[in-house]
């Protein structure tokens, strides 16, 4: 009971400092941003795109979705941002009567349709440049207002700010390419009306938006994290891109998985002075998102085991759920646990009884009376949640709902507890609740679609999780197999294996794979972080030299990103020391596996508009 007393206080300590340190939205990252892919404490680079790895598989393979235009390889793990391809496209859709959400919609919507009316008033090219647009958008309606937008927005995020793909056609989802005959029609219509100098006259608009959304949406992303007793936000590569769009309609929110990538574009609504930043956009629409961010990797990195809960699905063909859950165990899990998590945080409506004005015992115990009687209600009314989420078809949320409980008095986070929760599953009893569910006539959407069909991951993609996670030996076994079957990106493999023989202290072996990463490998990031991690051995051998030699050769790459150039200059400054360790193990890891106490998360960021 101390242990977890202890463990919790340090979550909750962690979370204040996190929120008091991070930066307003106008601010860069912080040097030293960090990553737990390796142990806290560690500025560990990105994980490489798993793309790298297709040159290996059969011609037969289906081509992999490529990484969008919108996300910034190089930018932190989530982002507040805006993007002027997705602004073109929502004021193009605006002039050919996209009225959605308009009277609810920021001022700033309003004022950017009037200026385009006054120049097709005057500009008789314009007018036909829009005419021609907006015969494109009547053409290629689906039918579904939700899904006609989501075929532009896809197609937006690949889009740079000059209107031209950022990849070949062919490696865009498929809705993306099937509007993807917009361009030219698109950019007829911004060169006509000056899109580019529109966007950059209200620019000031949107980064004040954005920088107003930046506090809500960090204190939701923390006591998240909080709550899933993770504060530091892992960082494998893969990111969270909030993009905020006036345009678009306040009560649309689209999300979408690109490979690894989660993007969801948002609308704020038109707000009176008084009215808290907060109720800007849809923030519950947006956690919902983010909890998929946080728990699908750890559902999918089960996938093997997860196979055998497969027969339920045979219990909800008549509920009103989307195809996808109805046929794939992993999305119903996933599912059924955030609303799980989202039920036992959700807020009930009156105000939690306060402290008592003074500790008298009458005052004392009519607070513990009225703290009781609400704890009551709370449980009522979030359990009433659960039964709803039961009848749309989501019958393992009752299941999970009570392994919560467990999991919110318990000190393991949940990236460990998922695999319990999961592995503890009774088929044959969760079947037997599930038969007796009285599904509803009509079920929610969800704002979340994939660009494609998930899959497990495999290969160095599966390593990089199994050793997230703590399974050294699987990951090690799968990084050899790469580097024995010579499948996958060879200096990849090489640096993941250095990786995990420094965490076991083998420090010679390390060091021969760190050199075979940097002669291998293309990634200079991957190249830089090798030279950093030889530096800390050379600083733990006390060879000072050679430690400043590896610092400065980091440097010298073309890995720009901050927490990169941090750790390098970190290491020219004071030599690299081991954190004394407080459990069994003495190895000496360079990788900083015991450095919880100076790690940083990756803050949200409103980076500068790509060029």
């Amino acid at each position: 009971m101390l242990l977890r007393s202890i463990s919790r206080l340090i979550v909750l300590l962690c979370a204040t400092a996190l929120i008091t340190a991070l930066p307003c939205a106008a601010q860069q990252p912080p040097s030293g941003t960090s990553s737990s892919t390796n142990g806290p404490g560690i500025e560990a680079p990105e994980a490489t795109n798993g793309a790298q790895d297709e040159s290996h598989q059969s011609d037969t393979t289906p081509k992999p979705i490529q990484r969008p235009y919108a996300v910034d390889p190089a930018g932190p793990a989530i982002t507040l941002e805006t993007n002027e391809g997705l602004f073109t496209i929502a004021a193009g859709m605006n002039a050919c009567g996209y009225d959605a959400g308009l009277e609810s919609s920021d001022p700033v919507r309003r004022a950017i349709r009037d200026e385009l009316n006054a120049i097709f008033a005057a500009k008789a090219d314009a007018r036909d440049e829009r005419d021609a647009l907006c015969e494109f958008f009547r053409t290629h309606r689906i039918g579904d207002a939700g899904r006609d937008l989501a075929q532009y927005v896809s197609l937006a995020m690949y889009l740079t700010p000059q209107l031209t793909l950022s990849v070949e056609e062919g490696d865009m989802p498929p809705d993306a390419n099937a509007v993807a005959n917009l361009l030219p029609l698109l950019q007829g219509f911004a060169r006509a009306t000056e899109m580019h100098l529109l966007w950059l006259k209200h620019r000031p608009e949107y980064e004040a938006l954005t920088a107003r959304l930046h506090n809500p949406l960090t204190h939701m992303i923390l006591e998240t994290n909080v709550y899933l007793k993770q504060p530091y936000s892992s960082y494998d590569g893969r990111k969270f891109l909030v993009l905020l769009e006036p345009l678009l309609s306040p009560t649309e929110t689209n999300a979408r998985i690109y490979g690894t990538d989660y993007i969801l574009v948002t609308s704020p609504v038109a707000q009176k002075p008084n009215d808290p930043p907060d109720a800007m956009v849809r923030l519950d629409q947006i956690r919902h998102i983010y909890l998929h961010y946080e728990v699908e990797p750890l559902i999918y990195a089960r996938a093997p085991a997860i196979i055998r809960i497969t027969p339920i699905l045979s219990t909800v063909q008549d509920a009103p759920l989307e195809f996808v859950y109805k046929n794939d165990i992993m999305a119903m899990l996933t599912e059924c646990l955030i609303k799980a998590i989202e039920a036992r945080t959700m807020g009930i409506p009156g105000e939690k009884p306060p402290d008592p004005a003074s500790k008298g015992h009458a005052d004392q115990e009519a607070y513990l009376a009225a703290i009781q009687s609400y704890d009551k209600r709370a449980e009522q009314y979030r359990r009433a949640q659960v039964e709803r989420d039961m009848r749309e078809g989501f019958v393992l949320a009752h299941y999970f709902y009570q392994e919560m409980e467990h999991f919110e008095h318990g000190y393991t986070g949940i990236n460990e507890a998922v695999g319990e929760m999961v592995y503890s599953i009774d088929v044959d009893f969760e079947k037997h609740v599930a038969q007796r569910v009285v599904f509803s006539t009509q079920g929610s959407v969800d704002p979340l679609r994939r660009t494609m069909p998930r899959s497990a991951p495999t290969g160095l993609d599966l390593a990089e999780l199994k050793l997230a996670h703590g399974d050294v030996d699987a990951a090690a076994a799968l990084a050899q197999q790469a580097l024995d079957q010579h499948t996958g990106d060879q200096g990849r493999a090489h640096f993941l294996m250095a990786r995990i023989e420094s965490r076991e202290g083998l420090m010679d072996d390390a060091v021969a794979s760190y050199q075979a990463a940097i002669a291998q490998s293309h990634d200079p990031r991957t190249i830089a972080w090798s030279h950093i991690y030889m530096g800390r051995i050379d600083d733990i051998r006390d060879e000072r030299a050679k430690a400043l030699a590896e610092y400065n050769a980091a440097l010298a790459t073309r890995d720009a990103r901050p927490d990169t150039k941090a750790a390098a200059e970190r290491g020219l400054k004071q030599p690299f020391s081991v954190p004394k360790r407080t459990d069994d193990d003495a190895s000496l890891d360079p990788t900083g596996k015991a450095e919880k106490e100076s790690y940083q998360p990756q803050p949200i960021q409103v980076p500068a508009q790509k060029h």
